[in-house]
């Protein structure tokens, strides 16, 4: 019989997706970072995504069309606002967030 200690799994390469924040995971799912980065640098990222003017006019559109006002809708919005972007928009989104860190 063995015991409970004895079955032990090796730990996780990366957390599970439920321990990533939402902001870090919006952006994995529309390629602007690696799914490897640090939490920290995702949310330095996510802030610079966010503060895009091109993000903020479709951000405006959202949040203005479901009339959100609290904090967590921050993220949806930024979110939907993502997700009604071309590859093209993004692709040149993630230029400009290059180009910052440079």
């Amino acid at each position: 019989m063995k015991h409970r200690k004895q079955d032990k799994r090796a730990p996780q390469a990366h957390p599970p997706t439920s321990a990533v924040p939402s902001y870090h995971r919006i952006l994995v799912k529309h390629g602007l970072i690696e799914k490897n980065l640090s939490i920290s640098d995702a949310y330095e990222v996510f802030l610079k995504v966010g503060a895009d003017p091109e993000v903020q006019k479709l951000r405006r559109k959202v949040e203005h069309g479901n009339k959100m006002k609290h904090v967590p809708a921050l993220y949806l919005a930024t979110a939907m606002a993502l997700q009604g972007m071309t590859k093209q928009e993004l692709e040149a989104l993630k230029l400009r967030m290059e180009e910052k860190q440079v």
